[in-house]
């Protein structure tokens, strides 16, 4: 087995013309704030149907940009899931805001109405302004539930997207792609080298608001504007903002990547879908994710959920097991609400669905470069790993 490439849960496609597109760049005379910027903006905004879209260093970044643009901060409240990665809540905090945790569906790791409703309740204090759900693994949270509940506690949705790029969803009246601006502020998007595009470290605000769509570009910029028919070299500054901009280098990889987009969605479908098969004969212990009714996902990460105590393995036995015969594994996520800051912050929470998925998450190999037969390497090894011999 010495002799088979190692299998990471995710892992970046970068081929002859995306090197092609940087290499341009690189000759060009703009490395970064130049025409590649807008070209990557205009070129993802059409990919999600939105109207306007924002490049910025990094998805915390975006998140970051999308609460100092909705003007939220000390006093305030953002709800988020307790099953996502730390930005989502942290970004919160950063403009002086408070977290409200809430659960989630222990089968599909999303918040839900149920859960985003119960945690508004038992919450106490300040006005809620905004509602982050997570689209985790690249499923589609129930969009218009979230959104009749943030509404009716005057706050806005703002989708946490980075695991979504491409997935669709069919809440009755047809298919939509996540991040159109139909049902929240604004969507924020990531493209870290294991995300469904790459840039290295870049992220991506969209929203259908022209408005905020400008508060966003100068945020990202320092605050910066220049007033029409001033002087060339003048600029204003009527509220401090951050260095969050995104190189016209890392663009044209972001722009020769979306083009890829399509292909990599097929892909990682196909292979979604050989899993599901090949999947099924682990059971009862072993199985996928759930995928909700409305949700047409391209995944970004392929989660199954594993009864580790009646398998009698440990989760760090499997992914020991795995390792050992070249293959990676990894788990999204640890609770946030249960982090020493948080605890210590809020107190403990008891919040059941998020705890169920944390016990039997395991995220495994998913890009678009895997073989069909890596498929089968992977539950094999999974089914030895835990106990259950070759299948």
């Amino acid at each position: 087995m010495a002799d088979r490439p190692f299998l990471p849960y995710g892992r970046q496609d970068i081929d002859a013309e995306d090197i092609a597109a940087v290499v341009e760049a690189l000759g060009s005379d703009f490395l970064t704030t130049g025409p590649r910027v807008e070209a990557f903006e205009q070129a993802f905004a059409a990919a999600v149907g939105a109207p306007f879209a924002v490049a910025c260093s990094n998805g915390t970044a975006a998140l970051h940009l999308a609460m100092l643009a909705l003007g939220i901060g000390p006093g305030d409240r953002v709800a988020a899931p307790s099953v996502t990665f730390l930005a989502t809540a942290n970004c919160a905090r950063f403009v002086g805001a408070e977290v409200i945790f809430t659960d989630v569906d222990p089968d599909t790791g999303l918040m839900t109405p149920e859960t985003l409703r119960q945690a508004l309740d038992q919450a106490p204090g300040g006005p809620v302004r905004a509602v982050l759900p997570v689209h985790l693994r690249g499923d589609v949270a129930d969009l218009p539930g979230l959104a009749r509940v943030a509404r009716a506690a005057g706050a806005v949705l703002v989708e946490d997207a980075p695991h979504a790029l491409g997935s669709q969803a069919d809440f009755g009246q047809g298919a939509e792609t996540v991040g159109n601006g139909r049902w929240s502020a604004a969507a924020t998007f990531s493209f870290h080298p294991v995300k469904t595009i790459a840039t290295g470290e870049g992220g991506m605000v969209v929203t259908a608001d022209g408005d905020l769509a400008a508060r966003l570009r100068r945020l990202r910029s320092h605050g910066m504007e220049r007033p029409p028919g001033a002087d060339p070299w003048l600029y204003e500054m009527r509220e401090p903002g951050f260095n969050y901009r995104l190189p016209d280098i890392l663009c044209a990889l972001g722009q020769s990547q979306l083009g890829r987009l399509p292909a990599f969605a097929d892909r990682r479908r196909k292979l979604a879908g050989l899993y599901a098969d090949r999947l099924a004969h682990l059971g009862p212990h072993v199985r996928l994710a759930a995928t909700p009714a409305w949700s047409r996902p391209v995944l970004h990460l392929l989660t199954v959920l594993v009864d580790f105590p009646a398998l009698d393995r440990s989760r760090r036995q499997v992914v020991e097991a795995l390792a050992a015969e070249g293959i990676g594994s990894q788990v999204h996520y640890i609770p946030v609400h249960a982090q020493p800051y948080y605890v210590q912050r809020y107190g403990p929470r008891d919040l059941p669905g998020a705890a169920a998925w944390y016990r039997r998450c395991l995220s495994l190999p998913l890009f678009p470069a895997m073989a069909d037969a890596d498929v089968d390497r992977v539950v094999e090894a999974l089914s030895r790993a835990l106990g259950l011999g070759a299948q």
